[in-house]
């Protein structure tokens, strides 16, 4: 979703640049967006987590539902797999072309 995001920004992010934006802080940018939208799923799936243990204690074997460490650790590996899946796009969109993106139609 990340990557399709910035294809489609694509020609916004080569005119930042073009105008003087750091590649730097266009690739903050990009991250800060994709982790903004992962920590509101993370928080959106927390809350619907907590409400939901009693279908989910059939499911678990020696865990309870409301287990601290295994929420956190769940909330650790999406964090981390977020921040991981928009880093690659941002860095591409920070080393963009800017004159073969400028120069396509729009």
């Amino acid at each position: 979703m990340v990557s399709y995001m910035v294809k489609l920004r694509a020609r916004e992010l080569a005119v930042r640049m073009a105008l003087g934006a750091d590649p730097g802080a266009v690739r903050r940018q990009i991250m800060r967006q994709a982790v903004a939208v992962a920590a509101l799923g993370i928080v959106l799936g927390l809350g619907a987590t907590l409400p939901l243990t009693r279908a989910l204690t059939a499911l678990l074997f020696d865990v309870a539902p409301t287990d601290g460490a295994t929420l956190v650790g769940a909330v650790a590996v999406l964090a981390a797999v977020a921040v991981l899946a928009s880093w690659l796009p941002a860095r591409r969109a920070a080393g963009i072309d800017l004159a073969s993106v400028l120069r396509q139609d729009g």
